[in-house]
């Protein structure tokens, strides 16, 4: 713990399918004093991994579409268009994560993989990361629904041009953090990825 935080007390009021976490604390000013005691709630949920998938060769983009409650409570349109992602369990890399999900999700197979950022999610309420990637895929094969049945996931995974998902992410229709990071960092670094990726012919 930093010397300029305080943590006078710490709870867990909650604890199901996710945990909830109460903290009494202080930290340092910038002015060089203290605050007062503060008490925050902190939602633990785990550590994620997003996967966006992409075909170098025909430069199209392979995203999912499935429900999130959270998207209903917020009074958004509960089904969102996402990249791939998924919880790390315990004793996983996020590699593996990716590997898994790509699977599960997608129903393909990943040939590379390559590490785009790792970020803080909500880090005012919340302790969760995401390691975002992006894997090499035969968009061919990317139709259907998929998912774990018993995990109530109803998932339908699509492939569409990189035009098409830039102007997706341009009129507001993807809308949710891992898959505008994905689909910008995409954008910055396609040329240098297709060049690695789908050489051309010799």
């Amino acid at each position: 713990m930093p010397k300029d935080v305080e943590i006078i007390e710490k709870t867990t009021p909650f604890r199901g399918y996710f945990r909830i976490d109460r903290y009494t604390l202080k930290h340092q000013r910038h002015d060089g004093g203290w605050t007062e005691p503060m008490t925050r709630e902190i939602f633990e949920r785990g550590h994620a991994v997003g996967l966006l998938l992409y075909d170098a060769q025909r430069d199209e983009v392979g995203l999912i579409e499935q429900f999130r409650p959270g998207a209903l409570a917020a009074g958004w349109h509960p089904w969102l268009i996402e990249v791939v992602a998924g919880i790390i369990d315990e004793g996983e890399s996020p590699e593996q994560v990716a590997i898994r999900e790509a699977q599960e999700e997608a129903g393909v197979v990943i040939s590379d993989l390559e590490p785009i950022c790792s970020y803080l999610v909500t880090p005012g309420g919340s302790t969760e990361t995401m390691r975002l990637f992006c894997g090499r895929v035969d968009s061919r094969l990317l139709s259907g629904v998929h998912g774990l049945p018993q995990e109530g996931e109803d998932i339908r995974v699509f492939a569409l041009s990189f035009e098409e998902a830039m102007a997706w992410l341009a009129d507001g229709r993807v809308a949710n953090s891992m898959t505008v990071i994905a689909l910008q960092w995409l954008a910055l670094n396609r040329t240098q990825l297709r060049f690695r990726w789908a050489p051309a012919p010799t």
